[in-house]
């Protein structure tokens, strides 16, 4: 079999996906570089030997015939149009999330997508970790019966780090933390909660990071960013010389099968995790922990008061690699959707659908908690995406 050959757009923190890709003479290897910061693409080539490498216009990668897919892992407001140039080049794309940061973004790569027919991948990698795969796993096999509401606490320790000391903080490239950083989150409780968000409120604020020392424009990152952490969040420096994204965001969802759900997020906490709480009819999970070897409880017997333990005690599976074994698991989906098509576990729908709850949910948040619907999609759209990326054919004769 011959390798897949895959471009990639955008060598910064997710470089690690492109890696996952580069198996030289077992199903893939990367064989085209891009990224507009001359010093970055000469550094990230030494770990692709014999990949080609593209200063500035990725547009030149493109005209590469022998090319069969793209990864594009550049800042979100480039999404978009990058994302609708690769599938008019005929390249299959890995579009990490977020897809675009408007909802009219996703609706354009998803209309590309559909005009060309080339496949469109959305790299939502939480879908293959293994805390959302079991938890998924108890829910479908009807322990806590049906799900009726969704809790999410994100508790982000290095917020002021990954999101405040570059292009992150600046609301016109990623609109807010709630679309960007909650992307994840929104597109797992739907997969969750086995529907789609249609109403929302938020409130929140930027309650710490907007009064803290900034860099001049144009100042680089310091040299230990990413390496060195200050303590606590008020001792933080050398942020953006943008930031007016919140820093603290609460939401409020209804689903449209009916479902209540509600997401928080906070950029200053002291710990670095994601806790889940999903009750159904006949009991409730919760994650402790969302690695590998942490553990979801089920509580399923009562009433009962407070009580420590709990009546099943699930162990999320071990794995290796970054994000609990994910972005490997992801990569290889994608490469095996872009070699042969058929059904994938994320879906370009499901990523429309968390970009448009988090950008509505923004937009209230802006409007003092006022509601939002959130717009429908082209119903022509979903089925395209549902039939797995192929015009739905006319109905089989009686």
């Amino acid at each position: 079999m011959k390798d897949l050959r895959i471009g990639v757009i955008g060598l910064g923190l997710r470089t690690s996906l492109a890696l996952h890709a580069h198996r030289p003479g077992r199903g893939s290897v990367v064989a085209a570089l891009c990224d507009s910061d001359p010093g970055v693409l000469k550094k990230q080539s030494a770990l692709f030997e014999g990949a080609e490498l593209f200063a500035e216009d990725y547009r030149e990668l493109l005209d590469r015939p022998d090319l069969d897919a793209v990864i594009v892992n550049t800042p979100d407001d480039t999404h978009e149009r990058i994302a609708v140039d690769c599938l008019e080049a005929g390249k299959a794309v890995y579009l990490e999330k977020p897809m675009a940061i408007t909802v009219e973004g996703c609706d354009a790569v998803l209309r590309a997508a559909r005009r060309t027919g080339t496949r469109l991948y959305v790299g939502h990698n939480m879908r293959h970790m293994g805390v959302v795969r079991l938890m998924r796993d108890i829910i479908r096999k009807g322990v806590i019966g049906e799900p009726k509401t969704v809790w999410v606490r994100h508790f982000v320790s290095y917020g002021g780090d990954y999101y405040f000391k570059d292009w992150h903080a600046d609301r016109t490239r990623t609109t807010g933390l709630l679309l960007q950083k909650a992307a994840h989150d929104l597109d797992v409780v739907h997969w969750l909660a086995g529907g789609y968000t249609t109403r929302v409120n938020a409130l929140g604020d930027l309650m710490l990071y907007g009064d803290l020392p900034r860099r001049a424009p144009g100042t680089p990152r310091p040299e230990s960013w990413l390496r060195e952490y200050e303590w606590p969040p008020t001792a933080r420096r050398d942020l953006h010389h943008v930031v007016d994204v919140e820093d603290v965001s609460v939401m409020n969802m209804r689903l449209d099968n009916g479902v209540i759900a509600a997401y928080q997020q906070c950029h200053f906490s002291p710990d670095y995790v994601r806790n889940y709480t999903v009750i159904g009819t006949e009991g409730r999970l919760e994650n402790f922990g969302d690695g590998p070897g942490d553990t979801v409880k089920v509580w399923n017997t009562g009433p009962t008061g407070y009580r420590d333990d709990c009546d099943i005690a699930y162990k999320v599976p071990q794995a290796q690699g970054s994000h609990g074994g994910a972005d490997a698991e992801i990569v290889a989906e994608f490469c095996r959707f872009a070699r042969d098509g058929g059904a994938t576990d994320t879906s370009p729908v499901a990523a429309r659908m968390s970009v448009a709850a988090g950008y509505m949910a923004t937009m209230s948040l802006r409007d003092g908690g006022m509601p939002y619907d959130v717009p429908p999609l082209d119903p022509g759209l979903v089925a395209y995406f549902d039939n797995g990326q192929t015009e739905p054919g006319p109905a089989p004769a009686p």
